[in-house]
């Protein structure tokens, strides 16, 4: 090697030998400044401890969180998974030091926009609203049936809609069983006028059952007792069976036509009376408390939109709709010009009648869960706390019934109440926290303070199992 290339050598190899003295000058220089800093501002692996302690006045802190990850908490001072010191999270109050309360400055209640309202007491009105529609009045619904069999001869109510009176004739029905039978009741009359003048009292009385047995059969297959009384006086044998109809009202099934043969068990009428008629609603499961009979209700029909009818609620259904989940009611309505026609559709209004003197919340009080029903109550002095309560009736304008868990004159929010829930209900799982650590440590499970967070917030750790936070060093 020549003494150039040596000279080269040498001069490399100062070069790295200075390099690695610098970086360490560099790297005791930051470790010293970081233990300075450390030491003079608090901020490192243990803060500070302050004259008062964590907190101010002296209070003790309620729990100890991580600063980059609040789900981290602890009931005493230590290192968080990342390396850094605990936080105190301290009381704002003596209330706030009670399990679900909180406590909001009047600066922050501004700025989220947060409002109260009293408990108070008023009467609870409601108007119930439903779709109904004119049905017929099924108790003036009448079928129209013959007895025996037999062919129609004629037809004298010939298509559906056509109005009928009570009595008139509809159809004329041969029928060979009624031919036969009016023919036995004059062989049956004649018997009787031979053995009225009989010396034998049981001649006699044959005589009359027989008369009585086949006149009886006439009558019991609906023929009129004036057709009867003309059979007896000319003696003449009637070919048909004429049916009438038994109530006025419109036509409205026909099921028969001329010529066809009817048995008895065919419907051959229809005739409904319209004088009177039936508004049905469906009226939700919800608002059936306030359902009464005998509750007046309005009816407004598209038909008429002028006309505003009244009637009385009359009916209730005592089941549900399983598919709907509605229940039917049921207004009678007269009719005496025939102006509301079956089918039409409409709306129902019913008035309920009021609860009297209940203690009541604005319905945004409320904040529903699912299982149970919370209010956000003012306790004064800036301190909240969620309350469970029992709800009744709601009224359509935004009261609700309060059954118990409120007192008359308290303040509930009614405005930003879910951050107020949400911030309590963190305090509170805290507190669970803590609890269950003290339990553990207390039955030999591990020391307070090391345990897993339980529920959502073990979650929130990452399963994350590490050595136990190392001792602050000493400043």
């Amino acid at each position: 090697m020549t003494s150039e290339m040596r000279s080269l050598s040498g001069k490399r190899s100062l070069r790295l030998i200075l390099l690695a003295l610098g970086l360490m000058g560099a790297a005791g220089l930051g470790w010293l400044g970081r233990s300075l800093l450390e030491r003079d501002s608090g901020v490192g692996m243990r803060a500070a401890p302050r004259d008062d302690g964590p907190c101010p006045g002296g209070a003790e802190p309620l729990y100890w969180k991580a600063p980059m990850d609040p789900t981290y908490v602890r009931d005493e001072p230590g290192q968080s998974p990342m390396g850094m010191d605990l936080v105190p999270e301290c009381p704002s109050g003596s209330e706030a030091a009670e399990v679900g309360r909180i406590r909001i400055d009047p600066t922050t209640r501004q700025n989220i926009g947060l409002r109260t309202a009293r408990v108070e007491r008023r009467d609870l009105t409601r108007s119930i609203r439903a779709v109904g529609r004119v049905a017929y009045d099924e108790r003036r619904v009448s079928h129209v049936h013959t007895k025996v069999q037999g062919w129609v001869e004629s037809l004298r109510v010939d298509f559906v809609g056509q109005q009928v009176e009570k009595g008139e004739p509809l159809l004329e029905l041969y029928s060979p069983d009624l031919v036969s039978t009016q023919e036995e009741l004059l062989l049956a009359a004649r018997y009787l006028d031979t053995t009225r003048s009989s010396a034998f009292e049981t001649v006699r009385e044959g005589g009359e059952s027989l008369f009585e047995a086949t006149k009886r059969r006439l009558e019991l297959w609906d023929v009129p007792q004036r057709d009867i009384d003309r059979l007896l006086e000319t003696g003449r044998v009637d070919r048909t069976l004429t049916l009438y109809a038994p109530a006025s009202g419109i036509v409205t099934r026909l099921g028969v036509r001329s010529g066809m043969e009817v048995r008895p068990n065919e419907n051959l009428y229809t005739v409904a009376n319209l004088s009177s008629v039936w508004i049905l609603g469906e009226v939700y499961e919800h608002e059936l408390p306030w359902i009464e009979l005998g509750q007046r209700g309005v009816v407004e029909l598209a038909a008429l939109p002028d006309l505003e009818l009244e009637g009385r609620l009359t009916w209730v259904a005592p089941f549900l709709d399983p598919e709907t989940r509605t229940a039917e009611v049921r207004l009678e309505l007269p009719n005496p010009d025939g102006r509301l026609k079956p089918e039409m559709f409409g709306s129902v209004r019913i008035a309920a009648s009021p609860r009297e003197d209940v203690l009541v919340v604005p319905d945004p009080a409320l904040i529903r869960s699912g299982r149970r029903t919370l209010a956000i109550v003012h306790l004064g002095d800036g301190n909240f706390e969620p309350r469970e309560i029992q709800i009744g009736m709601e009224s359509a304008e935004g009261w609700v019934e309060v059954q118990q868990g409120l007192e008359e004159g308290e303040e509930v929010v009614v405005s930003s109440q879910f951050l107020i829930d949400s911030e309590s209900n963190l305090r509170e799982a805290a507190r669970a926290l803590l609890d269950a650590t003290s339990e553990r440590a207390s039955g030999g499970e591990g020391r307070a303070g090391s345990g897993a967070m339980p529920g959502a917030m073990d979650a929130g750790r990452h399963d994350h199992h590490g050595p136990d936070p190392a001792p602050a060093r000493e400043g």
